[in-house]
């Protein structure tokens, strides 16, 4: 069973759903933070399948990458099973239960100048739906000058784009005709509503699946560690893409076209009024382009 996390306020889930992204100030208290951070060491010590060393031998800092371990990270699995994380996903993404999709660890140590390219999540997932959110948290205190950035707005596009590869910047080889490339933000960032924040740990930054983010490196001489949270709500059906797709498709996963419900999709928080939607019978419509 999961902590209760306490009504939002309701400009904060109006917010989210007009900017595609919002910043809840001291939501995850002391104890979280420290299990995640004990949960983060444990995988930097052994990594997982999926685990990416992001920076190139010889050149400073370190970017590490790796996701899909909760459950064989205990800590992982306590935080993501019965912290209030999950309600205050349900309640932005007003939907009346949430699963989990997975959890991705990203770690900038000092030094390190890879940046996080421009992209949205939900091209690289094998889910589909409106109700789609990542929640980031920080575990070290995160200047703006090293923070995400998002543009304000971009769910809100219809577009969807070619998932990119972190290590070069390049997009990843893709089957789906529908995919366009990202565009160059940096290079107009004048054209963009950019949002970001300085953070302190038990801040968290909760964005929508389809806004358009990227995150400089880390110059500083301090850790930028961060634990992400993936959640998916009532609308929200496992599919299988063309071409590539990150994370890969578990063996354990429902069939294409499904609810999320399995035990590698948990179901971790129902809204006890069912107050927020109403239980989905159809596939939702989506805002993702046409599936062949």
């Amino acid at each position: 069973m999961a902590a209760e996390a306490g009504s939002m306020a309701p400009d904060t889930i109006e917010q989210y759903a007009a900017q595609g992204v919002v910043c809840l100030r001291g939501a995850i208290e002391p104890r979280w933070l420290a299990l995640l951070a004990r949960g983060v060491e444990h995988n930097l010590a052994e990594p997982g399948p999926f685990a990416k060393h992001y920076t190139p031998a010889g050149a400073p800092g370190y970017f590490f990458g790796d996701y899909c371990n909760w459950r064989r990270i205990p800590e992982y699995r306590e935080f993501l099973l019965h912290s209030p994380a999950a309600e205050l996903a349900a309640q932005l993404m007003r939907s009346s239960r949430v699963n989990l999709f997975h959890e991705h660890v990203l770690v900038k140590e000092p030094g390190t100048l890879e940046p996080t390219p421009w992209h949205h999540d939900q091209p690289y997932w094998t889910v589909d739906g409106i109700q789609v959110c990542s929640m980031w948290i920080p575990l070290d205190p995160v200047p703006r000058e090293t923070a995400p950035e998002f543009i304000r707005g971009s769910h809100r596009w219809g577009v969807w784009y070619t998932p990119r590869r972190f290590v070069d910047n390049q997009d990843h080889p893709s089957d789906d005709p529908s995919f366009v490339a990202v565009p160059d933000v940096n290079a107009h960032r004048n054209a963009y509503d950019l949002i970001s924040w300085d953070l302190a740990p038990g801040d968290c930054i909760v964005f929508h699946a389809l806004t358009l983010h990227g995150a400089p490196g880390n110059p500083l001489p301090q850790r930028r560690r961060a634990f992400a949270a993936r959640w998916t709500g009532d609308d929200a059906r496992f599919v299988l893409r063309p071409g590539f797709m990150s994370p890969p498709p578990p063996d354990d996963a429902p069939a294409s076209g499904s609810l999320m419900d399995s035990e590698v999709f948990p179901v971790v928080y129902r809204s006890p009024n069912i107050c927020c939607s109403s239980p989905v019978t159809e596939h939702t419509p989506t805002h993702s382009p046409p599936r062949r």
